[in-house]
């Protein structure tokens, strides 16, 4: 009894937090879709525990923003259906919108978390994400002779979210908040040999892009000595990454060189490239059709069959356009499109207000994370999925939901029985590195709250 009371003692509702957050940034990349069980799982919870009133519904403006493009985007594919009278055809591919609903909720709970731990458990759970893929990759690629595609079963899937993780680990080096930049560097060294190993070319510009926006971003730290060692650093990056990686960069280079010429001079479609090209062609004849309301979120698979076969003569299926935006044009028409775009402009709107106007490390942090998942998404979603598959859209969610709290949100308290509201404060950098990953039992029961 002893025991079991102790047991319950130590799972303090921060303390589940801790074990969530830890979960959700190391899953993705390592075992895939478990992240998705993970969060979705912690949705449901989210929502009885604030029907329940052991959470308060945490309105912050920024989230509130995001909240309500979010929910439009949903309604769109929703109103998609109902145009297309198509409900009972679509009910099961509306069900995985459930995840994006949970936004709201999923963020007034993680936000009784104080930011200063929340920031060290992503930065240490990224870091140790990419050591493990690191391993997974090698062991794919040299013992088994296959794509690295991690724990995620889908090579473009691993590497997306494993991009993530290593500008998690670059921008924790980065940001001064923590000092294990060595682990951090090698681990975002590691991390990019796994997505080289993943062979996916879209999302090495992906990685490109989003590191010199994390550059970009911490310009201010990079004076001096710190620069020249940047400098350094990043030769010696180059030199190890076109040792171990270049046979692979050098054949899908050519691949996608060959890929081109069949096109263009042979008209073939039957290869990566060219299949990509018929999609983009049937989806825009597709939106053309139905502009306004789209077809709805189950047409998509017979739409791609049909077009192959009547435009191709070929025997093609695939689930999506490889193009994020065509997808929802497609699916959800101008609305879902629309719908679609807001949700990253608002998040990239909300991060821009923080960079430009604030210099606390946590919420520049958190600012940081959101430039990171949107430059991604979006450049990843050029030639593949943007959102529609359940690990991608999870991994959204918990970089939207904690980015924003870390950058413009405030904690609140838990609301549990026989305890009383928590303090919670603003923790500058100089707070940062004393914080613990298990911060003390006061912190669910001692004062009066007050708010950031």
């Amino acid at each position: 009894m002893n025991r079991l009371s102790s047991a319950k003692q130590q799972l303090t509702p921060s303390r589940i937090n801790i074990y969530f957050s830890t979960l959700c940034f190391f899953f993705p990349p390592v075992l895939g879709s478990v992240v998705s069980f993970v969060f979705n799982g912690g949705g449901l919870w989210s929502v009885l525990l604030i029907a329940s009133g052991k959470r308060r519904f945490n309105v912050d403006p920024a989230m509130m923003a995001l909240t309500i493009a979010i929910y439009a985007y949903c309604a769109a594919n929703l109103v998609a259906s109902i145009a297309n009278n198509a409900i009972v055809r679509d009910a099961t591919h509306l069900i995985p919108l459930v995840t994006f609903l949970f936004f709201p909720l999923s963020y007034s709970t993680w936000s009784i978390t104080q930011k200063a731990t929340l920031v060290r458990i992503i930065v240490l759970s990224s870091m140790a994400a990419c050591f493990v893929a690191l391993l997974l990759a090698v062991f794919q690629q040299y013992w088994l002779g296959t794509r690295a595609e991690g724990g995620a079963g889908n090579a473009i899937v691993f590497a997306e979210v494993l991009c993530l993780a290593v500008m998690v680990c670059v921008a924790g080096a980065l940001s001064g908040m923590e000092r294990h930049r060595i682990a951090l560097i090698c681990a975002a060294l590691g991390g990019t040999i796994a997505i080289i190993y993943s062979q996916t070319r879209i999302v090495w510009l992906a990685l490109l892009l989003a590191g010199i926006a994390v550059l970009l971003i911490n310009q201010h730290r990079l004076t001096g000595r710190n620069l020249v060692r940047l400098l350094l650093l990043l030769v010696a990056v180059v030199i190890v990454i076109a040792a171990v990686g270049f046979q692979t960069i050098s054949g899908r280079v050519e691949f996608l060189r060959s890929d081109w010429d069949a096109l263009a001079i042979h008209g073939d479609h039957t290869t990566a490239l060219g299949l990509r090209v018929a999609l983009w062609d049937i989806g825009l004849k597709a939106f053309r059709a139905m502009p306004l309301f789209g077809h709805g979120v189950g047409a998509t698979q017979l739409l791609i069959k049909q077009g192959f076969q009547d435009q191709f003569g070929m025997d093609a299926g695939f689930n999506h356009f490889h193009n994020g935006l065509l997808t929802a044009l497609v699916q959800a028409g101008i609305l879902g499109a629309v719908t679609l775009a807001a949700i990253f402009v608002i998040a990239v709107r909300n991060a821009s207000l923080v960079l430009r106007n604030s210099t606390d490390p946590i919420e520049r942090f958190g600012a940081t994370m959101i430039v990171i998942v949107v430059i991604t998404y979006l450049t990843a979603g050029m030639t593949g999925i943007l959102v529609g598959h359940d690990i991608l859209d999870s991994v959204l969610m918990i970089f939207l939901v904690s980015g924003t709290y870390l950058a413009s949100g405030r904690q609140v308290s838990v609301m549990e029985d026989h305890a009383l509201p928590v303090v919670t404060e603003n923790r500058g950098l100089s707070q940062v590195t004393e914080d613990r990953i298990f911060p003390p039992e006061t912190e669910d029961r001692a004062l009066p709250s007050t708010t950031q």
